[in-house]
């Protein structure tokens, strides 16, 4: 039997997101996957780094997420950079809608996983860093090594 990916082990990580942005909230949802897609996203064959949500028509779209076509696959592999849509409660694509019009927050995925075969991506409500900010983060990373450094040679 194969063993199955779960939220420890993510088959991508978006790492810059994290960087760039003040994630304020998170929400785990469904992926809509054509054809030989899934296989890739099972094989870790994506890159999340460059995308985004948008909402049109009532509905939560992810953009400019590459997916490689399928090895093995045919004629039937799909665009790797085609919009997906998110499966979300329609409450949930309410309130993150409303949070990017009214706040001028964005929404980014930052880890795929799967969830007994399903492929889940986790969203972020975000807001931008301004540089100072990633300056002072990145001051108070090196800060924490060092304490930790100097208490472990203890």
């Amino acid at each position: 039997m194969a063993k199955q990916q779960t939220k420890d082990k993510p088959l991508a990580q978006n790492r810059k997101a994290r960087h760039d942005y003040e994630i304020l909230e998170t929400f785990e949802a469904g992926l809509a996957l054509k054809g030989t897609e899934i296989k890739s996203v099972r094989k870790g064959k994506m890159n999340i780094q460059d995308g985004y949500v948008s909402f049109r028509n009532g509905e939560a779209w992810l953009k400019q997420v590459h997916i490689s076509p399928y090895e093995q696959g045919n004629i039937f592999n799909h665009d790797p950079l085609r919009d997906r849509k998110l499966l979300l409660h329609k409450r949930q694509i309410i309130q993150l809608h409303n949070e990017v019009k009214q706040n001028r927050y964005t929404v980014v995925p930052l880890k795929v996983y799967l969830v007994r075969g399903r492929a889940k991506v986790l969203i972020g409500l975000a807001r931008g860093k301004n540089r100072y900010d990633k300056r002072h983060a990145l001051k108070e990373q090196q800060a924490k090594r060092d304490i930790d450094r100097a208490l472990k040679a203890r």
